[in-house]
């Protein structure tokens, strides 16, 4: 392995958030061969506990040397292969905030531990064949959920949803070069191979190879969720949407415009997907420095959005100010939101004239919280999720997994041509050994150094 994982002896981190006055409880893990006897020198226990795996014990930390006290803690000890890492671990369960789980962790290394890099529990928990490299991304995931649905995909696929159809597809198509090969090294005593029927195989595989990468923009979606910016004229009641969808009060309303100057943000969860929602300065001509900072910060943000929300004054109608605005923004996915309608009759609101090209329309009077329900429709509508229910996420594949799938259907359509051509059949086994290869590269049953450096140093440091 790579400097950066050297992945012998026993390893320390801090496995718990550090922030100053909060966290009741902070924990400093220990993984490897020294893990219970580093326990064992740290670690006093009050009268007759027995030391033994998956017990918790109760007792102090002293200094080895001069005995001070260090905290008062619980000590969980988890024998191998009973572990996470499938290695000797303890756990420190020390109080929170700073300064107990800093001296505790400097405490270990002392006696003999190193600093965990980046993803090095869950790295040797891979290497030790106790997960295999798609539950170890979805750990990765699982801690950096945004959503309740995220979370759910991300224990889907640590209970191995993703793994066992990666598996399938590769052992079929280690029976379909098995076949081949018999009759390389059989020819004489075995019938000939039907090359349609070894299509057909190959067919069934990229089917479903096919399928997997119908997830991808799902899975993407719900890790890094949605980007939405709130974008208009000045006081057409963008800072009274952003503080009726959040229900909070994030944005500054007056009747004054221009009030907003900055770009202000909220996350939400609309449908199972993480929104972060973006309210930016009204977008109009002014000789106000300060103003024209945040009409040009708003015209970035609206670039950098996946989705947009133009919004309009019901009772001004569509202006040129509003033409203006949308020619800046029409070119990416948006909703037009038709505010203020209280204000206005219903006629007025039907009449009103708006370019053609707006597919999309949503009526809100945000200031008395309605049509918070027809916007958060009308933007599952725009990303094509409205109508996928939490059965349909179990599995979702990464950008590097797609990558390899990508790859493993191109080897297949390789192997579809070698066969259309009548080229001999060690030419078919070509192609068709690289498709097993990258298969075995998602799940890490064929993986390189450079594959696992790249995963692993994603994690935080303690996982």
């Amino acid at each position: 392995m790579s400097e950066l994982f050297a992945t012998t002896g026993t390893i320390a981190a801090i496995a718990t958030a550090v922030v100053p006055q909060q966290g009741s409880v902070g924990i400093v893990r220990v993984s490897g061969s020294q893990a219970m006897a580093i326990a064992q020198t740290l670690f006093h226990t009050p009268g007759r506990q027995i030391w033994e795996t998956h017990r918790i014990l109760y007792g102090y930390i002293r200094h080895p040397q001069t005995q001070q006290l260090v905290d008062e803690s619980l000590l969980l000890m988890m024998k191998a292969p009973r572990s996470y890492t499938r290695e000797d671990v303890v756990e420190f369960h020390c109080h929170g905030g700073i300064m107990a789980v800093q001296q505790v962790l400097q405490l270990c290394l002392e006696q003999g531990a190193r600093l965990a890099q980046p993803g090095e529990f869950t790295l040797r928990a891979f290497l030790n064949g106790r997960l295999d490299l798609t539950q170890a991304e979805s750990i990765a995931d699982l801690v950096g959920a945004r959503s309740p649905q995220a979370a759910q995909t991300a224990l889907a696929g640590l209970q191995g949803k993703l793994a066992h159809p990666i598996r399938q597809l590769r052992a079929n198509c280690l029976d379909i070069l098995a076949e081949i090969e018999a009759r390389i090294d059989f020819e004489e005593d075995l019938p000939p191979l039907h090359d349609k029927a070894i299509i057909s195989e190959i067919e069934k595989i990229a089917a479903e190879i096919t399928r997997l990468l119908a997830t991808k923009d799902k899975g993407e979606l719900l890790r890094t969720g949605l980007k939405v910016a709130i974008v208009g004229r000045p006081n057409v009641g963008k800072s009274s949407l952003l503080n009726a969808w959040s229900q909070s009060d994030r944005a500054i309303v007056t009747d004054l415009p221009g009030t907003t100057r900055d770009v202000v943000e909220s996350q939400l969860v609309v449908g199972g997907i993480p929104v972060q929602v973006l309210d930016t300065a009204g977008i109009r001509e002014t000789a106000d420095q300060v103003e024209k900072i945040g009409v040009e910060r708003s015209q970035r943000t609206a670039s950098a959005a996946d989705l947009v929300l133009l919004t309009i004054d019901a009772s001004d109608g569509w202006t040129q100010g509003d033409q203006e605005i949308y020619a800046q923004v029409q070119h990416r996915p948006l909703i037009l939101v038709i505010n203020k309608i209280d204000l206005v009759e219903t006629e007025f609101i039907k009449s009103l004239k708006y370019p053609n090209t707006i597919h999309q329309v949503v009526a809100t009077a945000a200031a008395q919280n309605q049509g918070i329900d027809t916007l958060e429709t009308a933007i599952l509508e725009i990303v094509k999720f409205g109508k996928v229910q939490a059965a349909d996420m179990d599995l979702a594949i990464n950008q590097r997994q797609a990558a390899a799938l990508i790859q493993a259907k191109i080897s297949l359509e390789r192997v579809q041509t070698t066969i259309a051509e009548q080229l001999p059949l060690d030419f078919w086994t070509i192609d068709l050994r690289g498709a097993i290869q990258v298969l075995g590269e998602i799940t890490g049953d064929e993986v390189t150094e450079s594959v696992l450096d790249r995963i692993f140093s994603r994690f935080c440091i303690g996982k």
